[in-house]
């Protein structure tokens, strides 16, 4: 009964309710008394699963983009920290790439900012087409995007960039009013020689930044997505160190 009323995704809880089913099951709702505790049992549990659903989903949110369902600025920090220090003690290298989209401010002036959003999730389609599920992909602000590849090392690194122009080039092919482009960075971590996650991230923008300039793209002068997480990774390294 509760599980045909309550669309739960979740195993876990999928199988508590599947539970109650069966216990409402054996009650014999013969007496006012009996039906009046099933029906508090059933109240009870559904609030409980429904309390359980909001707060996964609020978990959910305050780690992913609300735009594009990627990871946010600030679960790639934490995942990215986390990783690093994984592969380095394994001995396994691993590549940032660091891309911000070209033009979309020219998206947003000529088909307004609706359709720049648009540009974006789409963006972030050609990068999920691209990478793996293990890796960790996020939208650190703005215009800027990251990935993590996981296991990943310089020899596979230009099949990543071509895929990732193959998946736009799909994309594109929908689109005659604009074109999607990205600018690239990448960087690598060796794990024999100690760098952190801001580190990273630095040598990848100066990547991007100078593929970008070879375009004769010109980086939006706001204050960029990268910027704020390289304080963000500043503030977390001194209140580890401190």
């Amino acid at each position: 009964m509760l599980s045909s009323a309550l669309l739960v995704q979740d195993k876990e809880l999928a199988g508590i309710v599947h539970e109650v089913d069966e216990l409402l099951k054996t009650i014999k709702a013969d007496t006012p008394e009996t039906q009046a505790v099933s029906n508090t049992l059933q109240r009870a549990v559904l609030c409980a699963v429904k309390q359980s659903l909001l707060d996964r989903e609020l978990q959910s949110l305050a780690l992913t983009d609300d735009l594009t369902c990627l990871y946010n600025r600030r679960a790639f920090l934490a995942l990215a920290t986390q990783q690093v220090r994984l592969v380095r003690r394994k001995g396994e290298g691993l590549l940032l790439f660091f891309a911000d989209m070209d033009g979309l401010k020219n998206i947003n002036d000529s088909f307004g900012h609706r359709e720049g959003d648009l540009a974006l999730v789409r963006t972030a389609q050609a990068l999920e087409q691209t990478f793996r599920d293990s890796d960790i992909l996020a939208r650190l602000g703005g215009d800027e995007f990251a990935v993590l590849a996981v296991e990943a090392c310089c020899q596979n690194q230009e099949i990543m960039l071509r895929r990732l122009e193959e998946s736009l080039r799909k994309s594109n092919a929908d689109e005659s009013r604009y074109h999607l482009s990205l600018s690239v960075g990448v960087a690598r971590l060796d794990p024999k020689h100690f760098i952190s996650v801001g580190e990273l991230l630095e040598h990848a923008d100066r990547a991007m930044y100078e593929e970008k300039r070879k375009k004769g793209h010109t980086r939006n002068s706001e204050r960029s997505g990268l910027e704020r997480s390289l304080e963000a990774i500043a503030l977390l390294e001194k209140l580890e160190y401190s």
